[in-house]
């Protein structure tokens, strides 16, 4: 089973993320688009687990379920990006101004629960983002448009927990199930 542990997004913050997504659709003239996410999976990964056999997956329930020590906190979705940041993009993101620093914590906290059972932290410093589109075949030129978007706040988000995530992989797309939720305190 694949997973994952993530930033629960409302059903409000959904709508305004799919609202910006139909508000770029126009900025790429058409074929170069990137595939926008559809608002079920929108969310704001912390750690991503990877593949985990089924009668491995009990540890991680445990390791994400009950509270972790860290106030909630509100954190604003703002200014869009692009990976990787030279060349053609692969992936269209927004970011976060207002709590990044509390999702770094979060993250961080995570992370070292899990790293307890085998998983290894990322090398490269977290960045606190939320995947909007990602591009199956782009060009340099398929970045310039997101520089002429003015950074704005596009929603505020109450965090009050953690939530693990399977993911099923399809032809029509992913879908994820929630099995288990940590909150803050």
């Amino acid at each position: 089973m694949r997973l994952f542990v993530a930033i629960e997004l409302s059903e409000g913050a959904r709508r305004a993320l799919v609202s910006e997504q139909q508000r770029l659709e126009d900025l790429w003239p058409d074929g170069h688009q990137p595939k926008f996410a559809r608002a079920d999976q929108l969310h704001l990964t912390l750690v991503f687990i990877g593949d985990v056999a089924d009668e491995a997956t009990p540890p991680f329930l445990q390791a994400v379920s009950g509270s972790f020590e860290l106030p909630r906190f509100e954190m604003s979705v703002s200014g869009l990006g692009v990976f990787p940041p030279r060349g053609a993009p692969r992936i269209l993101w927004v970011g976060v101004g207002q709590g990044a620093d509390h999702v770094i914590r979060v993250q961080d906290l995570v992370a070292a629960r899990l790293e307890a059972l085998g998983v290894p932290r990322e090398e490269r410093p977290y960045s606190p983002h939320l995947t909007l589109g990602r591009w199956r075949d782009s060009r340099p030129a398929d970045a310039v448009p997101i520089r002429s978007v003015p950074p704005r706040v596009l929603v505020r988000v109450p965090v009050d927990g953690v939530t693990l995530y399977q993911s099923r992989l399809s032809s029509s797309g992913s879908t994820y199930t929630a099995l288990s939720r940590a909150h803050l305190t």
